[in-house]
């Protein structure tokens, strides 16, 4: 059996029609469909591979707020109750409240329903471990393969016992606005100011649990806040920092056009003001815009983590995607103070990168991982463990930590490098696997291009733990840090490439170089229509 799991969890568009256990694998692997029968499956699977962190059998479930999410927490709390597991619901909530609650419970294992900046249509399913990590492949794939051994067993639930199964042991609330003034408390004085906004900022939750309470707790910490999802038709419709991606801009003339609500809601204050804020559905993640000379651009996390470590000059430790700015990690590793760790895509993997670095400490751990894609990983306090920390990715303290640095530093004064982002949306993705003769070309391909636009040095073709298919090139042209990358992705049927160099401007076409590669892969892929 193939692992179920993307990059950051199972994701499909919902069907609610009857299926049995086959069927519903079946749906999910080759149809992208994700079913109630499907969610019972995966509750009976993981309550039978539960991590090893931890004592007992106790669940915390959660969900965000699309239309079928309480059927299917209700199919998943039957599976869990059928491999004898206690179930805690704690409702619609954000996912980094499905981290706190796993922590406050001291369950064993959490699932947040959710399908992140998806389309409201689909959703899915994000796994926990005690820790509050999230799941890692090697226990996916041990899920996956027992759910495909269990679609093989004949299991019927009576009737009674379905309709009981169906819901949860018992209730629990999580304090999200808690859980901020906590660590609000604790980061403050890393910049040793208090938390202060002269502007008024619009807010975009993207319709999703924060759009019901953060703009108001924001006013409450004295900031002009106000929220703009609520008119949205739909969670991510239009909406939200899924809508948004790195490198993004409109001139002003162009706002009304860009189908984006807080974009078209901008006005303009000034020059490199901060004008907006916006969250994913599922609220883990948040990007910024801001004014430029002729209209608004996308401040990514990238931007976010520059001016933290440029706000804050100390020994952090610092993990970033692959798909970072290469400037900002060169920067990284100029400065003995500080520490660079590069990690597959992922936000799990930012988290994987730090955790042996949390230690025990009174002190804010100077903890830090980054993607630009808005995931920003930091320490949090643990509930019950004293001077203990875990790792998670909370829009709303990203939102607090990025203000607090953009007090001190100018927003627009990143250095940044060169990268560009391509992909191939095609079914036979799978003749690429980072290590075969068509890898091999691409390779050579990308050697002569850089080798015709001058000095190729320090040539290193290699992988990253938890990118089983990347081909990762990285190499110096002309003294500058270059990084090539390919890879299937793991959220949706297409083949990414990635280019950056460590300056702005890379001194020869490298666009060119990007769609030869792409060319090479359509053709490859689909030779029939060539």
């Amino acid at each position: 059996m193939s692992n179920l799991f993307g990059t950051d969890g199972i994701r499909g568009r919902v069907v609610l029609d009857a299926c049995d256990d086959e069927e519903a694998l079946h749906r999910i692997v080759d149809e992208r469909q994700l079913t109630p029968q499907l969610m019972k499956l995966l509750g009976e699977a993981l309550g039978r591979c539960l991590p090893e962190h931890g004592e007992g059998s106790q669940i915390v479930v959660g969900w965000d707020d699309r239309p079928h999410n309480e059927t299917l927490a209700a199919w998943l709390t039957l599976g869990f109750h059928a491999s004898n597991c206690q179930v805690i619901h704690i409702g619609c909530v954000s996912t980094p409240m499905l981290h706190y609650a796993v922590l406050e419970t001291q369950a064993r294992l959490g699932c947040m329903i959710t399908a992140s900046h998806n389309p409201v249509e689909d959703s899915g399913i994000k796994v926990f471990d005690g820790l509050g990590r999230k799941s890692m492949p090697e226990y996916e794939l041990l899920v996956s393969s027992t759910a495909s051994s269990l679609a093989q067993e004949d299991r019927e639930i009576d009737e009674v016992d379905r309709q009981e199964w169906m819901k949860p042991t018992s209730e629990h609330v999580v304090d999200h606005q808690h859980w901020l003034e906590q660590r609000l408390d604790r980061i403050q004085p890393l910049f040793q100011n208090q938390l202060q906004w002269s502007n008024s900022l619009l807010l975009d939750s993207s319709k999703g649990h924060a759009s019901h309470w953060l703009a108001a707790w924001l006013q409450q910490q004295g900031l002009d806040v106000t929220e703009v999802s609520t008119h949205a038709p739909a969670m991510n419709d239009g909406c939200g920092a899924g809508e948004l991606s790195p490198g993004q801009s409109w001139s002003w003339g162009e706002i009304q056009a860009s189908g984006h609500l807080l974009i078209q809601s901008l006005a303009p204050l000034g020059v490199g003001t901060i004008l907006g804020v916006a969250l994913d559905g599922d609220g883990d993640r948040c990007l910024f815009v801001r004014e430029t000379e002729d209209g608004i651009e996308v401040v990514d996390g990238d931007d976010m983590a520059d001016a933290v470590l440029r706000a804050c000059p100390r020994s952090w430790k610092v993990a970033a995607s692959i798909e970072s700015n290469l400037k900002l990690l060169s920067n990284i590793e100029l400065q003995s103070e500080m520490q660079g760790f590069e990690t597959a895509v992922g936000d799990r993997w930012l988290s994987h990168a730090l955790a042996p670095h949390l230690g025990i400490s009174q002190q804010q751990p100077l903890l830090f991982g980054i993607e630009d894609s808005g995931h920003i990983v930091l320490p949090s306090p643990h509930p019950h463990l004293k001077n203990e920390w875990s790792l998670v990715g909370d829009g709303a303290m990203t939102l607090l930590l990025s203000l607090l640095a953009f007090q001190h530093v100018d927003a627009t004064a990143m250095e940044k490098g060169w990268k560009k982002r391509l992909s191939v949306k095609n079914p036979n993705r799978w003749m690429w696997d980072g290590r075969n003769e068509l890898s091999d070309t691409v390779e050579a391909m990308i050697r002569t291009h850089l080798e015709l636009a001058g000095n190729v040095g320090n040539w290193e073709r290699t992988v990253l733990e938890g990118e089983a298919n990347l081909m990762l090139i990285r190499c110096q042209l002309n003294g500058m840090d270059v990084s090539f990358g390919l890879r299937n992705s793991g959220t949706q049927e297409k083949t990414s490439i990635s280019l950056r160099f460590s300056e702005s401007e890379p001194g020869f076409d490298a666009m060119l170089l990007m769609r030869s590669v792409q060319n090479l892969l359509l053709r490859t892929f689909n030779p029939i229509a060539y």
